[in-house]
């Protein structure tokens, strides 16, 4: 089995900043891409931020500039850091990760239960 639990969420007035954290753990052989999504009430989940193993970036186009994703590989850890936040970003924040359990496995998507961030004064 593989867990992903995510961590660093609460309540943060407008403009100020948050860390979430991610730590996968289990039977893992290999992680490829790592992200996060987040879906905020009554709309559709939607992509926030992914990297790869090797450090490449993307970030969806109402983030950039403000959110910064990293990630350890040694630790299976990626961080989503979120700078000048907005009352819009409040979501409940998803982490993912595409997983190979052996050499010979096929990749899985694997995904956290989420952390609520809210922005509000």
């Amino acid at each position: 089995q593989v867990q992903l639990v995510e961590s660093g969420g609460g309540l943060v007035q407008p403009g100020g900043s948050l860390r979430l954290s991610c730590a996968a753990s289990g039977s893992i052989f290999s992680i490829n891409d790592m992200g996060w999504y987040r879906q905020a009430p009554g709309k559709l989940r939607e992509w926030v931020a992914s990297i790869s193993s090797g450090g490449s970036t993307n970030y969806a186009d109402s983030v950039k500039g403000r959110f910064t994703i990293s990630r350890d590989n040694a630790k299976n850890t990626v961080d989503l850091q979120m700078n000048s936040l907005k009352p819009e970003n409040t979501a409940v924040y998803y982490c993912t990760a595409q997983v190979r359990r052996t050499p010979g496995s096929l990749w899985s998507d694997y995904w956290g239960p989420g952390t609520q961030v809210t922005v509000s004064s």
